[in-house]
């Protein structure tokens, strides 16, 4: 298929993209830092680069880029600014929404003005979506929260399916992403390593992952079976508390996981956004059941092996 990407410059992109190429699609890879993100991908006359904002307005009047979707079989949309990466101050929030939002406002209506339709969207969400819970558990058929992220994900999910009528729109609600070198484990694994980790919080709050091969495999099934579509939680089938994965974690590395980091210390470093990580959420996929997805990292303990070798 030709392939529009957006956002996959970063650490899921690192193997999406490859992995597409791999498959013979061809791909066109838009993003705002693209010369430090994919320089390493190799594919030849199959991968082109745009190097624009898609959640700028006036990049839509780029006809490099108005060609690149005019030409588009299948759009992957991932954009959006980093989650737990600052304080969520109220500027850092506004890029939050706004990056996420208007990339998949502006994609969607140049899509709907666009001669040829592409024939799928797949559009990034995340579990955010449901809000934090320590006692409630989730799914697909559940109703969104009423917190920041959950509002967030229930306006970007609005949008999106806007997309044309005939264009098959599947929205993937990512969990927490384990992966070499980068998602979850890029902050801790150095204090892991120095003997310092340890839960955060009460740690009988729920981590709600998915292994990066595994959204990775997800993502690229969603653009082939025209069976797949609407909302699909994009994470592993055994959700699992915050002590056990630090526990796990330490076991993976061979150091101790004795010591917590206190809820108010992670609220003085991420504000609001802390709440996320204290309370968590319990989150499966009945989709990806109905669907006969196998996963190849459904334990917690085996992605971490892979993901810290």
């Amino acid at each position: 298929m030709r392939l529009l990407l957006f956002g996959c410059s970063g650490f899921v992109g690192e193997e999406l993209v490859p992995r597409l190429l791999s498959k013979g699609h061809q791909i066109i890879l838009v993003s705002r830092h693209l010369k430090k993100a994919s320089k390493e991908i190799q594919g030849g006359s199959n991968f082109k680069r745009i190097t624009l904002d898609p959640s700028q307005s006036g990049s839509w009047n780029e006809e490099k880029l108005l060609n690149a979707l005019e030409t588009s079989e299948g759009i992957i949309n991932l954009a959006g600014e980093p989650i737990a990466e600052k304080r969520w101050s109220k500027e850092h929030c506004e890029k939050i929404r706004t990056s996420r939002v208007n990339t998949t406002k502006f994609l969607v209506n140049a899509m709907t003005k666009a001669k040829i339709k592409s024939k799928v969207l797949i559009n990034a969400s995340a579990i955010g979506y449901y809000g934090t819970s320590q006692e409630k558990k989730f799914n697909e058929e559940s109703s969104s929260g009423d917190d920041f992220l959950a509002m967030l994900c229930k306006e970007w999910e609005e949008v999106a399916d806007k997309k044309p009528r005939r264009t098959r729109l599947v929205k993937i609600r990512i969990g927490i992403v384990i992966g070499p070198h980068g998602g979850a484990l890029k902050k801790m694994l150095p204090i892991f390593k120095a003997g310092l980790g340890g839960p955060i919080g009460n740690g009988r709050q729920w981590m709600s992952w998915i292994q990066r091969t595994d959204l990775c495999r997800i993502i690229e099934l969603a653009l082939e079976r025209t069976s797949w579509n609407g909302a699909i939680n994009a994470v592993a089938p055994m959700p699992v508390q915050m002590i056990e994965f630090s526990q796990n974690l330490g076991t993976c590395l061979g150091r101790p996981s004795l010591l917590n980091v206190p809820g108010p210390l992670l609220k003085l470093l991420l504000g609001d956004g802390a709440k996320v990580v204290l309370e968590g959420q319990y989150v499966t996929s009945k989709k990806l059941s109905s669907l006969n997805f196998e996963f190849k990292y459904p334990d917690l303990y085996n992605a971490l092996i892979s993901s810290t070798k």
